[in-house]
């Protein structure tokens, strides 16, 4: 054989993410003595974002989850508030993914309820949701908000069927979906979108995996593998790929990937061990990063996905001895981009009544902000309204940069500007001006130019909770009294924060000043 017909191919696969390592918060920042939920059935059980973490709890006379704010850890009052306007156990739970302050749930009561989180602190319990969807004949087990269409949600429930609701409306007893999926013939265990919302992937307990154009309901292409009894289902971003978990003929845990286009044989098929718990998958677009977390047991396996051969890399494991009996994941924009975190997970452990977050952090001796881990990723702001999604239009998601300082597109609703909330912080900056006046002497056109801008940008500012003291009616009973203390505590802490942010404005101001003084005295 001739040495120009040899070729070398090494034995490893160099990947910037070969050495993510899984990071649990100390016990100062996990989030104790939570009563999670003992419901045997196979779901997440928490859903996070940026504000809050929303777990399913236990509790008698009906179903009630905890939304928690995500700053708030340690232990947990035993007299928290609670969501809690079910007949029946909730099963699911969603966060919107354009209003951080918007959650939907299912139960087995047969209704989904969208709920209403306030922005302060949750002083009693939430009995009343802003709508309830009534449409399934049994109780509902999943639900699913569109990718990039706002107001569209999915649920789907033991009548074997999938039902679209329409929410931008303004009926608070939603009784018809716009559309209703009737092509399963079981129960369906999983949903998954591709980017853009134009395609619908489902695992069902009839061990088929079916991908269904979510506005006709026609099935576009359809797994009957008999060596794979699917449990999970899930799009891998852009990449036209599937990944299922499930059991093996011998009933070993596997996972498997499917080309998109051709369902008939699984491209590849990996087992992973013999234990019997469920698979949870997770894909992180950006990185090209999947997630296997296992139930009953507290690992989280981790692999790389190429669009050529070998098309999954096992990259590392994550081991606890605390296993999990269910998992939340942090968006891409709450995630710390200073500490090369990549992913976050929350997982709840039952037997210590512990949520435990764990970071999945790419080690880099830097600590400048890591561009090439952190490409443009989905923001919160949506793409479609519900009616342009329902017509037939079809948009990625709109994507921003995680960089600090860069605009960050928050679900936090603006409030509305008010004058009397200023007079405080007008007062701010008088002090402010006049401290410096009577520290320096210098009356330097180019310093003072840069102070009247900072002093302008700052009256520009107002404070976020939009509280009016001056302008809100005396309360008349108990529960506005306390409602007015909470407000009027929020309103203390912010202007507090308020000081120290001139304080510190004040201090670069001086600089600024010493130094305008040194050059002008250098010259």
């Amino acid at each position: 054989m001739s040495i120009a017909k040899m070729s070398w191919h090494p034995q490893y696969r160099s990947s910037k993410f070969r050495h993510v390592y899984g990071k649990p918060a100390s016990k100062e920042k996990c989030y104790d003595c939570v009563p999670i939920t003992c419901s045997v059935h196979d779901n997440h059980f928490c859903a996070v974002n940026p504000h809050f973490i929303a777990v399913v709890t236990e509790c008698a006379g009906g179903g009630a989850f905890l939304v928690i704010p995500i700053h708030q850890t340690g232990k947990l009052d035993p007299h928290y508030p609670r969501v809690c306007g079910h007949r029946g156990n909730v099963l699911d739970i969603k966060w919107s993914p354009f209003d951080d302050f918007v959650i939907a749930s299912c139960s087995e009561d047969a209704t989904v309820k969208i709920w209403d989180i306030p922005k302060h602190l949750l002083t009693r319990n939430i009995t009343s949701a802003r709508k309830e969807l009534l449409g399934h004949a049994r109780r509902v087990g999943l639900i699913e908000w569109h990718p990039t269409a706002s107001n569209i949600l999915f649920s789907t429930g033991y009548d074997y069927k999938i039902m679209i609701w329409n929410l931008d409306t303004k009926e608070p007893v939603i009784q018809n979906p716009v559309k209703t999926i009737s092509c399963h013939r079981d129960v369906i265990l999983s949903m998954s979108f591709n980017t853009d919302g134009s395609l619908l992937a489902t695992a069902c307990r009839d061990r088929k995996i079916r991908l269904v154009d979510p506005r006709s309901g026609a099935v576009l292409q359809e797994a009957s593998y008999k060596n794979h009894r699917v449990n999970k289902v899930l799009f891998l971003g852009n990449m036209k790929k599937l990944l299922s978990t499930g059991t093996s003929r011998w009933n070993n845990r596997q996972i498997a990937l499917w080309e998109q286009g051709d369902l008939s044989v699984p491209l590849v098929e990996e087992d992973l061990d013999g234990s019997s718990g469920l698979l949870f998958p997770f894909y992180d677009s950006d990185t090209h990063m999947l997630y296997v977390v296992s139930k009953g047991d507290g690992n989280i396996r981790y692999y790389e996905i190429n669009a050529d051969k070998p098309h999954l890399n096992y990259l590392m494991e994550f081991r606890s001895h605390q296993p999990q009996k269910g998992i939340g994941i942090m968006p891409k924009r709450g995630l710390d981009v200073s500490a090369c975190e990549i992913f976050r997970f929350y997982k709840l452990i039952p037997g210590k009544s512990l949520i435990e977050p764990v970071s999945m952090i790419v080690p880099r001796r830097s600590e400048s902000y890591q561009e090439d881990i952190y490409p443009m990723t989905a923001g919160a702001q949506p793409a479609l309204t519900a009616q342009e999604w329902l017509n037939g239009m079809n948009k990625g998601p709109v994507l921003v940069s995680l960089r600090p300082g860069s605009e960050i597109l928050n679900s936090l609703p603006q409030f509305p500007e008010r004058e009397p909330s200023l007079r405080y912080q007008d007062r701010t900056e008088r002090m402010a001006m006049n401290e410096i006046q009577k520290q320096s002497g210098i009356q330097e056109k180019r310093g003072q130019k840069k102070v009247e801008e900072r002093l302008q940008e700052n009256r520009q500012m107002r404070l976020s909770n939009g509280f009016d003291l001056f302008e809100c009616p005396l309360p008349k009973t108990e529960n506005e009294l306390l409602q007015m203390f909470y407000r009027q505590q929020e309103e203390i802490r912010r202007l507090r924060e308020l000081v120290n942010q001139r304080d510190v404005q004040i201090k670069q101001l001086e600089l600024e000043i010493k130094n305008i003084h040194m050059d002008s005295g250098r010259y």
